[in-house]
Formats: C-alpha cells, structure tokens, sequence
C-alpha cells in the first residue's frame, strides 16, 4: 500500500481550484459580452499598471510570452477600439500601445466581472479563513513564509 504524498495531493488541489477559477471567471465575462479572451483581459490590465505606453516588447516581457504573442492581442484588440499604437515621441520608428477610452471602460466592466467571480468562488468561506487564505496565497507567491493566523 502507497503512502499519499502530501504535496501531490495539495498540488492538485491548487491545479484544481485554478481551473476553476478560470471557468468562473470566463462565464462571468461572458455575461458582460465584452468579447475579450482572458489572455486580451490580462494584457489590458497590465497596460493599465504601466505608466507611459509600453512597447509591444515590454508587453511581451511582462507577460512573459513571445512578441508574436502580442502583436496578435493588440490586433484583436486594436479592432475592437480598446487599444491604439502610437508613435514613441522620442522615436518615431518605436510603436507603442495605449489604452483608450473604450479600452478604459472594458477595464471597469473586466474588474466587476472579476471581483463577482470572486465572490462566487470564496462564498463559501468565513472572513477569518478568507484572511488565512490571504496569507498562504502571499507566501506561495510571493515565497515569503506565510503570516500567522
């Protein structure tokens, strides 16, 4: 008889509880009828966060995918009037890409849309398990050890 291993066992769970936050996540902006992929909504808010314009090469690193990557999310995008490609001021044969104002709206309806999901998913857990859920969610990304209880 095998012994279960333990970390196998958590490892699955979080496996889990990712897909699910994915479904979640996709029916709820589905609801929106946004028409943005998850992987559009991800490059939206990291657009957000940015200061300046970013570079498409700055997008892709942050993101940590290809350039092609992209240049394909901001065609989609771009499309769809959310985002523009705009001339570097300092060089003019740098593109660089901006949010605009239905970009900037699409993001308001994405947070809503996140934080129901939210809600769905931790419904089932009372304030103190949610703030310890917190504190083990910080540790394994951050790798920090988690805060106590």
């Amino acid at each position: 008889m095998t012994t279960p291993d333990p970390d196998g066992l958590l490892a699955e769970q979080l496996l889990r509880l990712t897909r699910r936050v994915h479904r979640i996540q996709k029916r709820h902006l589905e609801h929106r009828d946004l028409g943005i992929t998850p992987a559009q909504s991800r490059l939206l808010r990291t657009l957000a966060h940015w200061g300046s314009p970013p570079r498409m090469a700055d997008l892709a690193e942050r993101l940590e995918v290809v350039p092609r990557a992209v240049t394909t999310l901001v065609d989609g995008l771009e499309a769809s009037g959310k985002v523009r490609r705009v001339p570097d001021p300092a060089n003019r044969r740098v593109i660089r890409i901006e949010l605009t104002d239905d970009g900037r709206d699409a993001l308001r309806e994405l947070r809503a849309a996140r934080r129901s999901a939210a809600e769905e998913i931790l419904e089932p857990l009372t304030e103190d398990q949610r703030e310890a859920l917190g504190g083990l969610l910080d540790a394994l990304v951050d790798g920090a050890p988690a805060r106590p209880c």
